[in-house]
């Protein structure tokens, strides 16, 4: 998500902290490369102008150049700027106690009828009772597609089949709602198009009239840029929107029209759509999102995400027997197996502080971090119970080639999990009793000082030497290290085989 966005205001604000004292000279070039990175991320010209003139005027006062922290400032400045321009936000869907109407609209492609079904998902998770209602009669695929969503969601949909008056179908949904008694919150799939023209806005507007929705959501797509911020435009003209839902945010990495929209039609992203599956629609906070562009992680919607999706018993029993003292591959892999169910490992990662030029990182050499997933199952699956409990002490050569051959992999992948694994277990005892905001500023700590490695392997915390080694010295130990690391695959075939790439690298 922001993927080129995040990196274009990254090195611009690097631009910064790189400089031992700011001016007012090398502030400005800085401020022009935020201005840069903003265009080329999509967003709207006049509120790109607007940004970097408010940041500018806060950034380059008498406070800012002459604070002993100076590119903390700015980078502080451009981070309130930026929950600012896409903020406040309003989450509440004011839902009464009898009945509630909940109006979605949209071009066709938007994602509208899909976002219907995660709406009703979201308002069944909070204990309420949606009632789905197929008011698209321009694309008979809809009603079709809204009543197989409601069978998965196990929610009632209203349609009529041949109907070709909207708006009655509208009122004919509602009242059947009605019937079924207090606490319904209806949402009514409205009709689309290929683009903003006057008959639907006309549809739009006789339904608005008649059925006097207490909310009136527009679904836009992320992907279409500027388009998107313009067709908001236009909607929030004929109807006066309370909303918007983004949709394939997960997917946009540019970012521009998320954060155009609101400075542009000043009508809120309330959601936004981060996958296909049902569960995929999450709140949009502005902090959190800012936070993200900047690289500064989101740990809050992590927490939230793995309370609701992670099997709290599990967790409050593997939190347990680490207390205790007691992490073995069994708790590491259902560990991951727990992990997996919050998304793609690189979405986890990009979450948690400081980790996020590690995914990058990552990314770059060609890590597939589900198919390393994948081969670790293979590797701990093919061990004993025994040797799962006790690797480092149980686990010799033969043992390792017994392993591998299992699991279909190479005996040196075997000794890199290993060796992983037990560096990992000391550092999960180490985090049994810290609270949340302790363990990341542990990760952080980790991940800065380089205990955790681009290879997607964790090794011993290093001990310092007391002295800065020079680029010829730095060389000499590299090379060093390459050759230890060749002998010991030697040694490990047997002395047979050529080399091979680096456990986590393989194809």
């Amino acid at each position: 998500m922001f993927e080129s966005l995040q990196e274009g205001l990254s090195g611009a604000l690097r631009t910064l902290t790189g400089k031992g004292t700011l001016s007012e000279a090398n502030m400005r070039e800085g401020l022009r490369l935020v201005e840069q990175a903003l265009l080329e991320a999509d967003v709207s010209y006049e509120v790109v102008q607007e940004f970097v003139e408010h940041v500018g005027e806060q950034a380059v006062g008498e406070r800012v150049l002459k604070s002993l922290n100076p590119s903390q400032q700015v980078v502080g400045i451009v981070h309130q700027a930026l929950i600012d321009l896409m903020g406040p936000v309003d989450h509440s869907l004011h839902l009464k106690p009898d009945l509630t109407v909940l109006m979605l609209c949209g071009l066709q492609g938007s994602g509208k009828t899909t976002t219907c079904g995660k709406l009703a998902n979201l308002l069944k998770q909070r204990g309420r009772q949606p009632f789905l209602v197929a008011a698209d009669l321009q694309r008979p695929a809809a009603i079709h597609q809204l009543h197989v969503l409601g069978e998965q969601l196990g929610v009632p949909v209203y349609s009529e089949e041949g109907s070709k008056d909207a708006v009655a179908v509208c009122l004919n949904g509602v009242k059947r709602a009605r019937s079924l008694g207090a606490g319904q919150v209806v949402i009514l799939d409205t009709a689309g198009r290929l683009h903003v023209d006057q008959e639907l806005m006309d549809e739009l507007s006789r339904i608005d009239r008649k059925i006097e929705p207490d909310q009136v959501f527009l679904v836009v797509d992320a992907m279409t840029g500027q388009d998107a911020v313009r067709s908001a435009k236009a909607f929030n003209e004929a109807l006066e929107l309370d909303g918007l839902v983004m949709t394939k945010l997960d997917g946009d990495a540019r970012g521009g029209a998320a954060l155009s929209v609101k400075a542009v039609t000043g009508v809120p992203i309330k959601y936004m759509g981060v996958g296909e599956h049902l569960d995929a629609l999450e709140e949009f906070h502005p902090d959190r999102l800012a936070g993200r562009i900047l690289g500064m992680g989101d740990v809050l919607t992590l927490v939230e995400q793995a309370q609701q999706k992670l099997d709290q018993d599990e967790v409050a029993a593997a939190e347990a027997r680490l207390r205790k003292g007691e992490f073995t591959l069994d708790d590491f892999r259902r560990m991951l197996t727990q992990a997996r169910k919050l998304g793609p490992l690189g979405k986890i990662m990009s979450m948690i502080p400081g980790m996020s030029g590690l995914t990058k990182q990552l990314d770059e050499e060609g890590v597939d971090h589900e198919q390393d997933m994948k081969r670790i199952f293979g590797i701990i699956d093919s061990m004993t119970p025994p040797e799962r409990r006790h690797p480092a002490r149980l686990i010799d050569q033969s043992r390792r080639r017994r392993i591998a051959a299992g699991a279909g992999v190479e005996p040196h992948e075997v000794n890199e999990l290993v060796k992983s694994f037990d560096a990992m277990s000391g550092m999960m005892k180490d985090m049994a009793g810290m609270g949340l905001r302790d363990r990341m500023r542990k990760i952080n700590e980790l991940q800065q000082g380089g205990f955790l490695d681009p290879g997607a392997r964790l090794s011993k915390a290093k001990v310092g030497t007391g002295k800065r080694l020079t680029s010829a010295e730095k060389a000499k130990l590299r090379k060093q290290r390459e050759k230890e690391l060749r002998k010991r695959k030697r040694e490990e075939r047997g002395g047979h085989g050529t080399d091979a790439k680096p456990w986590g690298k393989q194809p």
